[in-house]
């Protein structure tokens, strides 16, 4: 049967099973990855005749999982698009993704492969652009790009991200995610180019640390808490840096160099982060170690008595380091209260911002320049500006618990 159908396949739509074949069956399409940019022969479960195989219950593909797929039709039509002819088995009609339903599974189908700039629901359409980009008849400022150019673009693209996910899962973060992924593709491109590394690499390493880093979920370690994960992650770094620096000692001893510092627990972060994660950082990887006060109350006490020595600081290089000091002493402070140090920041930010508009706004409702008011007139804006911007918070609340008013209807 599967030989007579690839056969009438090649005949008809000019199959080339050399092209990289995808045989699957609709039961288990839902489990299946598929590459829309190779040729898939959609063949029913029954016609088959595979002794023992049932439909199964088998799961979503991880990436291919969220809740509007349903079927196998629902998943072809977000593999190809609307308009992609859907050749049929036996039957001398074609028809196309777009009116393929659950019901014209019952029927071998054949699905031409999609041109790879076409297959934009593949994982590998958008390494395929990015290369295609870099050709020397792709596009010029691609071609143009370096590590170095680009890492303007990945801060920015992290950014963007950042700012989405106060929305939480959105359409508007899928694309910002798609965003900052372009920019690890063109990463791995430039290193493919000069043969260092490609996205495979990338995608083993990351992939490869995650299930060493989770021995609990891969191997047959216990945890009971997340403080137990994090402890057991900083466990299993420590060992990486050990081993690390102890093949480095053996390269450096080979070579007749020096050996090898050993790691740090605090190696790896980077210089490049805002200061504010960067020292939460710090600290949260001195604390899975053990090194951290034992009660909330010693940091407090901290804070006071850096705010002692700042007021007691006599010189420009005091200050600025008595400052540094009352800052990192603050971050400990959140990291204990499971408060992310540098959100809450932008969020304090953010709201001064707000603030900081309608006290302009009412300066200028009195027809008065800021520099022109007093000290005293211009707390007396900002607590107006406090009010309003509260009384508009509890409106909008109101609003979100109230039920909604009923419609009219017409006599």
């Amino acid at each position: 049967m599967l030989d007579a159908i690839v056969a009438e396949a090649r005949i008809r739509w000019g199959l080339d099973p050399a092209a990289g074949l995808q045989i699957v069956t609709p039961e288990r399409l839902v489990a299946t990855p598929v590459e829309p940019s190779r040729p898939l022969l959609l063949v029913p479960l029954a016609l088959l005749r595979v002794d023992g195989a049932g439909p199964g219950e088998d799961a979503p593909l991880p990436g291919r999982h969220a809740p509007a797929e349903r079927g196998a039709a629902a998943i072809l039509r977000r593999l190809y698009p609307a308009d992609h002819v859907v050749g049929r088995i036996g039957l001398a009609d074609a028809m196309t993704i777009g009116e393929l339903d659950e019901a014209a599974m019952t029927t071998p189908l054949y699905l031409p492969p999609l041109a790879p700039e076409t297959a934009l629901a593949s994982p590998w359409a958008l390494p395929w652009i990015a290369n295609r980009l870099r050709q020397p008849d792709g596009c010029p400022w691609d071609r143009e790009q370096t590590h170095a150019s680009l890492k303007k673009h990945l801060l920015e693209e992290a950014y963007e991200v950042y700012d989405a996910l106060d929305g939480g899962a959105t359409k508007d973060l899928a694309g910002e995610l798609g965003d900052l992924y372009l920019q690890i593709v063109l990463h791995a491109q430039l290193a493919a180019e000069a043969g260092v590394f490609d996205l495979t690499d990338v995608e083993e390493a990351i992939s490869r640390k995650i299930v060493r880093r989770h021995p609990h979920v891969f191997g047959d370690a216990t945890v009971a808490t997340a403080s137990d994960v994090n402890r057991q992650w900083e466990q299993i770094k420590r060992v990486e840096r050990e081993d690390e620096a102890a093949a480095a000692a053996a390269g450096a001893a080979g070579a007749g160099e020096a050996g090898a510092e050993v790691r740090s627990a605090l190696d790896g972060i980077s210089s490049s982060m805002p200061a504010l994660a960067a020292a939460q950082e710090m600290q949260d990887r001195a604390a899975h170690l053990g090194y951290d006060w034992p009660e909330i109350v010693g940091i407090l006490d901290k804070v006071q008595e850096e705010l002692d020595e700042l007021a007691a600081a006599t010189t420009d290089a005091e200050r600025r380091e008595e400052v540094g000091d009352l800052l990192l002493v603050v971050t400990n402070l959140a990291r204990r209260h499971g408060v992310e140090a540098e959100a809450a920041l932008r969020a304090a930010a953010d709201k001064f911002r707000d603030r900081f508009r309608r006290v302009e706004r009412m300066a200028r409702e009195r027809k008065a320049e800021l520099r022109d008011l007093s000290f005293a007139e211009l707390d007396e804006l900002w607590d107006a500006a406090k009010a309003e911007a509260r009384a508009e918070a509890a409106n909008r609340q109101a609003a979100r618990q109230s039920p909604a008013a009923p419609k009219e209807t017409a006599p």
